[in-house]
């Protein structure tokens, strides 16, 4: 992996009058932006496997997206893709195992069946976390709402004993969780002063251990724009 502690120099988001890059060069570039929380699984995995200088980032503006990328990379038009070996590949969740099984460096699966079942188990049920805790923040008492989603979290971390992750140690599936739990976090905390770890030791621990871990830490989100993009979509509606 790369050096801990060695933050890399982030690129700056490409709009539509930014000049594309030289796609299908033979460069292998992963696009995202940098406020999507599922283009940040694939980043961190990237990070995880000390890709940074084997796969390019390439964040884009959502809110002024480049139109050479749906017309030139990936016709769906959403982040994250990785265009690898002349073809590009999408979602999220998919781009992980893509990731961890074409490129060198630690792996994010485990080789012990119990934890790869389990694992697929948390992953089958994160798409209904993810609505579960968003539609909640849409109508009132966001935070009563939410709390079963949150309980979930405490239930099954501990299942392993040899570690503080979700499958004990760090791990896919950590990833496709943690990204969405960092914004919610901060969004309950500062929009409704509430302390999604309160009660709740296990997932306090988690997050804890998530963040000494550099290549999550580095893809972080600036925490004030997390908040005032909530206020946005979820307060100011209410």
């Amino acid at each position: 992996m790369a050096a801990a502690g060695v933050q890399e120099v982030l690129p700056p988001s490409l709009t539509s009058t930014s000049v594309p890059p030289p796609v299908f060069d033979g460069t292998t570039r992963l696009y995202i932006s940098y406020h999507c929380p599922f283009a940040q699984r694939a980043w961190i995995t990237r990070n995880y496997k000390g890709l940074q200088d084997k796969i390019k980032l390439v964040a884009l503006d959502l809110e002024n997206r480049p139109a050479w990328y749906k017309e030139k990379v990936y016709a769906v038009n959403k982040v994250p893709s990785l265009e690898h070996n002349g073809k590009v590949l999408g979602e999220s969740l998919d781009l992980i195992k893509y990731i961890d099984a074409n490129f060198e460096g630690p792996s994010l699966f485990p080789s012990e069946p119990a934890k790869l079942e389990f694992g697929e188990q948390l992953i089958s049920h994160v798409d209904t976390f993810i609505k579960e805790v968003y539609s909640s923040l849409k109508g009132p008492e966001p935070v009563q709402k939410t709390s079963p989603a949150f309980d979930y979290l405490e239930n099954v971390l501990g299942k392993f004993d040899d570690g503080p992750f979700l499958l004990g140690q760090f791990s896919w599936v950590d990833v496709a969780y943690v990204t969405v739990v960092e914004r919610l976090q901060v969004a309950l905390s500062e929009l409704f002063k509430h302390d999604i770890t309160a009660g709740r030791s296990k997932l306090r621990a988690w997050i804890e251990a998530l963040n000494k871990i550099d290549a999550y830490t580095q893809t972080k989100y600036d925490p004030k724009k997390i908040v005032e993009l909530y206020r946005r979509k979820y307060v100011a509606q209410q």
